[in-house]
């Protein structure tokens, strides 16, 4: 893959895709920005050498504003507005996040609004800093509305009352609200962030591409009918087991102390010694 873009800068770490932002001075999702978030989830999906998506900004106070106001008035108003029945492509975008099969997450070390947070709403996961991180809704105060699916989105994050406060009220709401109520996985001291997100991606890195695909996508079937999800997990659990790697891990596993108490105790640092002998039993 090429990853050549205007206002990202990508690199591939241990199966780790970490895509930069970079847009001064305030990280605008204007339409070069939004081509090139659209062109990089496009390739990095389908990219077998990428296990995990770590979307950042290379400005410490934005990760992004929020969608241009100069883009949006240049919008034809003349038609009247009709029910479509394709999603629109940013609508597009942010589904390809939610589902692509590998993992996906937001290192949000600032602020972000609009455009952007409906964007960084699809990841999987979202990370942010204890006061920097904010998080801001504001186009009812515009006298629009959140059309980038942060009005679906967000009441699944965070609940409706919430999203309510959030999406009326057009205000600020701070790193540890966030958390508290759902949009934030984590909040950390800015020194801290960077070396726990690694962590986290480097680690699911080193497991199962098709385990971390399929898990993914039982756990966005929550959003089912409990007993539908429940029959698509046994299905999708079916498909797991079936693969060689699955049947491979269990077995290695077992000789490396899996169900022993000594080893149990340590069950963290055992799944990531269980990848490298895996590796090495195949290398």
């Amino acid at each position: 893959m090429a990853y050549d873009y205007k206002t990202l800068e990508v690199s591939i770490d241990q199966g780790v895709a970490y895509a930069t932002i970079s847009a001064p001075p305030i990280n605008i999702m204007n339409p070069d920005m939004f081509v090139d978030l659209n062109q990089f989830t496009e390739e990095v999906e389908v990219d077998s050498d990428v296990k995990v998506v770590v979307v950042q900004s290379a400005n410490p106070d934005f990760f992004i504003a929020h969608y241009d106001l100069h883009t949006l008035l240049e919008v034809d108003i003349t038609e009247e507005p009709k029910l479509e029945t394709e999603l629109h492509p940013y609508h597009v975008m942010c589904e390809r996040m939610r589902t692509m099969p590998k993992a996906t997450i937001a290192k949000i070390a600032g602020r972000i609004g609009g455009g952007g947070s409906e964007f960084a709403s699809s990841f999987d996961m979202r990370y942010g800093v204890i006061g920097k991180t904010q998080v801001c809704q504001m186009e009812v105060a515009l006298g629009i509305l959140p059309g980038g699916s942060g009005t679906q989105r967000l009441p699944r994050l965070v609940g409706t009352g919430r999203a309510m406060e959030i999406i009326l009220g057009s205000a600020s709401i701070d790193a540890e609200t966030l958390a508290d109520w759902g949009y934030l996985n984590r909040v950390f001291d800015a020194g801290d962030i960077d070396d726990f997100v690694d962590n986290l991606a480097k680690r699911i890195a080193t497991f199962p591409t098709t385990a971390v695909a399929l898990a993914k996508e039982s756990v966005n079937n929550a959003e089912l009918p409990l007993q539908e999800g429940l029959l698509k997990e046994t299905f999708l659990f079916g498909q797991t087991m079936a693969t060689e790697e699955a049947q491979t891990r269990m077995k290695v596993g077992l000789e490396l102390g899996f169900q022993t108490r000594e080893k149990e105790m340590e069950i963290d640092q055992l799944c990531l010694d269980l990848s490298d002998a895996v590796e090495n039993k195949n290398g």
